[in-house]
């Protein structure tokens, strides 16, 4: 033990330990008071850069995986229609059908197909997703083309086919009649729905598979999010607990030590 009393070097020595016990506990107490491991960049600079590195992907694919939501509902939306489309479109070729028997009222089958016919060209008209026409092509964009961002760097271009340009003047608003009813040939109106209905579901699968996938890559950019940002707060709960401890022991000995040159007196006694 010194016995200079100008410069106090064990108490000093004795306060900078106290220091840095104090806060390494502070540090601790942090951690589980906000949970976190990096409260600061200086906290793990390269650990911050590379978690918000992360967290900027999730915020991506996390809006893709809204998107491929939108791009299913939109293809949904198709679907429905063109299934009963395609239904409506049976029924007409079975009042064709129906037509070829001398027996039947030529006159009501073209009544039945004209109205069968309206309905067909109605859903064409109607059919929207949040107001945008998916069949009509009045307001589908210019190349017939939906495109989402499914990914964090990818696009899906969607395209089912053109049906704007399918004519329906045969088979509505009076264009079937009793003359022409038997020669009805709506071939081209089946299979271009059909081929539609065929790119909807193909394109579903693609869209699933993306979506199966997007949920994956965020699970897993979460979990190294979490390990980089994410305090062990059983581990800072123990380091909180050494930090206290080890500052009152601290403070103790810097209270000795600091009066550790009093003993100097003894040699003026």
């Amino acid at each position: 033990m010194s016995f200079k009393i100008n410069t106090n070097v064990d108490a000093l020595n004795a306060y900078n330990a106290l220091a840095k016990v104090n806060a390494q506990a502070s540090k601790a107490q942090l951690r589980l008071a906000s949970q976190k491991r990096i409260n600061s960049v200086s906290d793990d600079t390269s650990g911050y850069r590379v978690g918000k590195e992360l967290e900027a992907k999730v915020a991506v694919m996390t809006a893709a995986q809204g998107n491929i939501g939108a791009a299913k509902n939109v293809l949904s939306t198709a679907e429905t229609a063109l299934s009963n489309i395609n239904d409506l479109v049976i029924q007409i070729k079975g009042k064709v059908a129906d037509a070829n028997d001398p027996t039947k009222n030529l006159s009501a089958l073209a009544s039945d197909i004209n109205a069968l016919g309206d309905e067909i060209s109605s859903i064409f008209t109607n059919t929207k997703f949040n107001d945008t026409a998916l069949l009509s092509g009045s307001s589908v964009p210019a190349s017939s083309n939906f495109i989402f961002k499914t990914g964090e760097a990818e696009t899906t271009t969607i395209n089912f086919g053109t049906l704007s340009t399918l004519s329906l003047a045969s088979i509505s608003s009076g264009g079937a009649t009793s003359a022409t009813i038997a020669a009805l040939n709506i071939d081209s109106i089946q299979t271009s729905v059909q081929d539609a209905l065929g790119k909807i579901g193909n394109y579903t699968q693609r869209l699933s598979v993306k979506e199966d996938y997007l949920t994956s890559a965020i699970t897993n950019a979460t979990s190294s999010i979490s390990r980089l940002f994410d305090a062990d707060m059983a581990m800072e709960q123990l380091n909180s607990t050494k930090g206290q401890i080890g500052g009152q022991v601290a403070t103790s000995m810097l209270s000795q030590l600091n009066s550790a040159p009093q003993n100097i007196l003894s040699l003026f006694r």
